[in-house]
């Protein structure tokens, strides 16, 4: 074991997509600095080696899991229900987990899956627990985006991209659609006391992508021979989540620590606003 860094004691965090790549980073540095965790991820058997792992390696019992199919509105909505059974507050919630597919497919509600679980998920998961947070502020907000938003633009009469499917068109929409979220919800969330930042952690090497096929398993691990490590991707994730530097800085998009501009497309109002109105709507909110 070893001794705690403290610079989050009495915070309570959660980290979703936490048990591979920056996410488990991220939710063991957090731990390491003495936060309450919650790690949520899809297999509950991952989930519960990760903790166990955080606490035994940090000397932190205050790690625990929700698993869950963060592709799925009910499931989404069991996380917020299970987290608010058992926690009284949240400090700090980081919208992690997210996927890449070549092919097109839906989920289990009949949503295009990687707007179900890029954006859809980040949307509906901070609406859900919106009220704990307001009421442990100061709290903040952190979206994993990437600078694969830069080039993308929506589509409003076909979101969920029925008529023409590309893989990494469709990943870059979901990118953008974190930003123009975050914006809006910086908006919303003025005079709260909640911050909400957006960031780009790096070409990173995870597992991310590799569940596309064999072709993808052969050639991502030649693709990230010059990518971040999970330690360095983490870095701003961490820090958003953490320092006293951005207390009060919200409404921003963050790089290698530094808050940077987004594309032209992430600072459009109007399609911040609709796409805010159609989340509500697919959420049942």
């Amino acid at each position: 074991m070893t001794a705690l860094d403290g610079d989050m004691k009495d915070k309570t965090c959660m980290v979703t997509g936490a048990t591979n790549g920056i996410g488990l980073v991220t939710a063991k540095k957090l731990a390491r600095m003495g936060a309450a965790v919650t790690v949520v991820s899809r297999s509950p058997e991952r989930c519960q080696a990760t903790a166990e792992r955080i606490r035994l390696e940090n000397g932190n019992p205050q790690v625990d899991f929700i698993a869950a199919d963060l592709s799925s509105l009910g499931e989404i909505r069991r996380v917020a229900q299970e987290f608010m059974t058992e926690h009284s507050r949240l400090d700090v919630l980081v919208n992690n987990a997210g996927g890449f597919f070549m092919r097109r497919c839906e989920t289990i509600d009949g949503i295009e899956l990687t707007f179900a679980i890029n954006h859809l998920n980040y949307f509906l998961l901070t609406r859900l627990l919106l009220e704990t947070i307001k009421a442990s502020a100061p709290a903040r907000i952190i979206n994993v985006s990437s600078d694969a938003h830069r080039g993308a633009s929506l589509n409003f009469n076909d979101l969920q991209n029925k008529r023409r499917y590309a893989g990494f068109r469709v990943y870059s929409q979901s990118k953008l659609m974190n930003v123009l979220f975050t914006y809006e919800l910086d908006r919303r969330l003025q005079g709260s006391g909640v911050t909400a930042n957006a960031l780009h952690p790096g070409f990173v090497a995870t597992g991310f992508a590799k569940n596309n096929g064999a072709l993808f398993r052969l050639f991502m691990p030649l693709a990230q021979l010059g990518a971040l490590s999970p330690e360095e991707g983490a870095r701003t994730s961490i820090y958003l989540a953490s320092s006293p530097e951005v207390d009060g800085v919200s409404g921003r998009y963050f790089t290698k620590e530094k808050a940077v501009a987004s594309s032209p497309e992430s600072y459009d109002e109007q399609s911040a606003r609709r796409l805010w109105e159609i989340s509500l709507e697919l959420a049942h909110l």
